[in-house]
């Protein structure tokens, strides 16, 4: 899952070496933090949303294939 998001990540920003992204699993669901430079914050979610919401979407798809659940915070 954070290579997933992490590779979506760099391929949107300016500067792929600001992109972190954490990982902490809880008992029921992945929780993944994403935090990129504060001028690549507009790109990261996108027009109302739209990137982040497709970042969740193929988040949720990858996790449905293994039984988890997922969510994402963008930082």
């Amino acid at each position: 899952m954070k290579e997933l998001v992490e590779y979506i990540a760099k391929s949107l920003v300016d500067d792929p070496t600001e992109v972190r992204v954490v990982v902490k699993q809880d008992r029921r669901e992945i929780r993944v933090e994403l935090k990129v430079a504060e001028q690549d914050m507009g790109r990261i979610i996108g027009r109302n949303g739209r990137v982040a919401n497709a970042i969740r979407a193929l988040m949720r798809a990858a996790a449905a294939r293994r039984g988890e659940r997922t969510s994402l915070d963008i930082l």
